[in-house]
């Protein structure tokens, strides 16, 4: 039995009805918490709208593999395209960390599945929902998100904000 932190985000089309819709049929994969969603804006070169964002902790009978492909499942059921790297998505679903049966963190340094994720670490609309859900939690070979959040700029985590509180 495994356990998954996923990553979700989305800015285009209903972002949350996307978001709620990914979350619930987690529920039928082990999800066993998810984060409140959190409006953030867009990551990367390309000009796009705001995502919004959550993380979901899973827990099931499957391996990293088995997480990544259950990503692709989420993001292919709603309607996800892959045109630009980095560009508006109507889902994307990242794997940020698996942690084997004997609680051992899964690491993989594989292109497709590089655990635990790469840049996770410099992610405050990663880490900060992270955080809000899980304020114990340790990034494998980063530390403890509290301290991750800590160091990133403040600006960068102002900027996470708990969409249910936006005008």
């Amino acid at each position: 039995m495994s356990r998954a932190v996923l990553s979700l985000g989305g800015n285009l089309g209903d972002r949350a009805g996307t978001l709620r819709g990914a979350l619930v049929a987690l529920t039928r994969h082990g999800l066993v918490a998810r984060s409140m969603l959190y409006e953030t804006p867009p990551w990367g070169p390309v000009e796009q709208p705001p995502y919004l964002n959550a993380i979901a902790v899973v827990r099931g009978d499957r391996d990293a593999a088995g997480w990544l492909s259950l990503a692709g499942e989420l993001e292919q059921a709603a309607g996800r395209t892959r045109e630009v790297r980095w560009g508006a998505r109507t889902l994307d679903v990242d794997v940020v960390t698996v942690t084997a049966d004997d609680g051992s963190p899964v690491l993989s340094d594989d292109p497709d599945l590089t655990l635990p994720h790469p840049r996770a670490h410099e992610r405050a609309f990663v880490l900060v929902p992270w955080l809000t859900l899980e304020p114990t939690a340790t990034l494998p070979g980063r530390g403890r998100v509290a301290d991750l959040v800590a160091a990133l700029p403040a600006e960068d985590v102002a900027a996470v904000v708990r969409w249910e509180q936006l005008a």
